[in-house]
């Protein structure tokens, strides 16, 4: 119901502004196209929303597991730049292993973001759940 393009965390470039690209009247299919084409950014907009409600903090090895992957997918996107330009022995190997290895890091630290989100909504909604009495008879 308060759905808004990346939940309003990332603000938008030109005339692509969060709030204003539809979300009210389709918010799920806004949601998908995020999901789908941006899961990095779809999965730690999720863990940030999550932590502001409940005021969490980033724990440093949290911080420092995202930015080895943001720094590996880097690379590897150097790298295949780099690739275009020159042209080596093992250029190919060179390349898949790099991005394979980013990828593999990517997809560890988001299925962990997501867990870590998953759980903390579960502890949350468990603690304020009601607690279900037994009626004694007289």
């Amino acid at each position: 119901a308060n759905y808004k393009c990346c939940q309003g965390y990332y603000g938008g470039c030109c005339c692509l502004q969060p709030g204003s690209l539809g979300e009210e009247s389709c918010p799920v299919p806004c949601l998908c196209l995020e999901s789908f084409c941006f899961p990095g950014l779809s999965s730690s907009v999720n863990s940030m929303l999550v932590r502001d409600h409940y005021s969490l903090g980033l724990d440093e090895d949290d911080a420092r597991l995202i930015r080895c992957s943001n720094c590996l997918q880097v690379f590897a996107c150097v790298l295949n730049c780099i690739g275009i330009c020159l042209d080596w022995d093992g250029e190919e190997m060179c390349k898949a292993v790099v991005n394979c290895v980013a990828d593999v890091t990517f997809c560890c630290v988001a299925g962990c973001m997501t867990a870590q989100t998953y759980h903390e909504i579960k502890v949350r909604e468990q603690a304020m759940a009601p607690v279900s009495e037994a009626m004694e008879r007289a």
